[in-house]
């Protein structure tokens, strides 16, 4: 059964963690490498479990696991072998499991909110690239090709005992498209799609969200359609966009509204000044997953859950 509908039957909100890399940084992580996140599944795991324990203390209903740029291709690149690469993918999942099962046990299991659920991060082609091209969809695949891509760690992930794909991040409906067929093969395997947007009608590619919507609203394996890693005054006519070309939930977790250098891989100053990240406009406007990406931290994780947990 799907996942997310089992929460939102019972809950009006279901409350996603915020940056997993801004944190990581926090606690003295050097990430500026292809690898990105992934590269501290190597190097020191029990960071990323802290990071999701405080996360889940903040009020987070799902963890989003440190795989979004973790592939068997990337690692290997590192010198690691093939065995080691699936292994460090599946442990991102069995980290998230771990710490979600811990939280749970101290909290008591409290009424108020969903056990919370791990999402595993399946980033775009382009988050392998490293390149930034996440953020135009400019690829020279095909769509047989990313599915060949997606296929291997999307089976990895699942095995490892994730409870939902999160599919991210995504420039182009072509990869959406493939992601769908790779969960074809996979019947009971449930995932969200989020673009990446370049302005509020508009995703990374420069196709039209509500097109996406229209055709992501006929697969039952989509849990949830929306927006993530996407400057906050972009989120409310997205909303409105989606909303009006599909029945299913609608999930968004913008970033801060700074602007990402694909080249130095930094973040610098925002270029408007309304990038106030209203999660409670969002909601009102439609969207019952909310949460943060980039640039989020769980600060800001608490301050949905203070509003929404009422």
């Amino acid at each position: 059964m799907n996942p997310i509908t089992q929460v939102l039957d019972r809950f009006p909100i279901l409350i996603l963690d915020g940056a997993m890399a801004t944190e990581l940084e926090s606690h003295g992580c050097e990430l500026n490498d292809s690898l990105w996140s992934a590269k501290v599944l190597m190097e020191n795991p029990d960071i990323i479990r802290r990071v999701h324990m405080d996360y889940f203390e903040a009020g987070a209903d799902c963890a989003i696991t440190a795989s979004y740029q973790a592939t068997v291709e990337g690692y290997m690149k590192k010198g690691l072998t093939e065995a080691e690469a699936v292994h460090l993918i599946g442990e991102s999942v069995r980290i998230a499991v771990e710490a979600r099962d811990a939280f749970w046990e101290q909290a008591g299991a409290p009424a108020d909110r969903p056990k919370p659920l791990v999402a595993a991060s399946v980033g775009p082609y382009g988050a392998f690239l490293a390149d930034g091209s996440e953020y135009r969809g400019d690829y020279s695949l095909t769509e047989d090709e990313l599915v060949a891509f997606h296929r291997d760690r999307i089976k990895i992930l699942i095995e490892a005992g994730a409870d939902i794909l999160a599919c991210e991040t995504i420039p182009c409906l072509m990869e959406a498209k493939a992601i769908i067929r790779v969960l074809q093969e996979l019947p009971g395997v449930y995932a969200w799609i989020t673009f990446s947007a370049k302005d509020a009608l508009h995703i990374s590619s420069g196709e039209r969200i509500a097109d996406c919507a229209a055709w992501l609203d006929g697969e039952e394996q989509v849990a949830a359609v929306g927006i993530n890693c996407t400057p906050p005054r972009y989120i409310s006519p997205l909303i409105q966009e989606i909303k009006s070309r599909t029945a299913k939930p609608i999930i968004v977790y913008p970033n801060s509204g700074e602007a990402y250098d694909a080249e130095s891989k930094t973040w610098g100053a925002g270029t408007e000044a309304d990038n106030s990240f209203n999660a409670r406009s969002w909601y009102q406007a439609g969207a019952s997953l909310i949460g943060g990406c980039c640039r989020t931290a769980p600060e800001d994780i608490e301050g949905i859950a203070s509003w929404a947990r009422k």
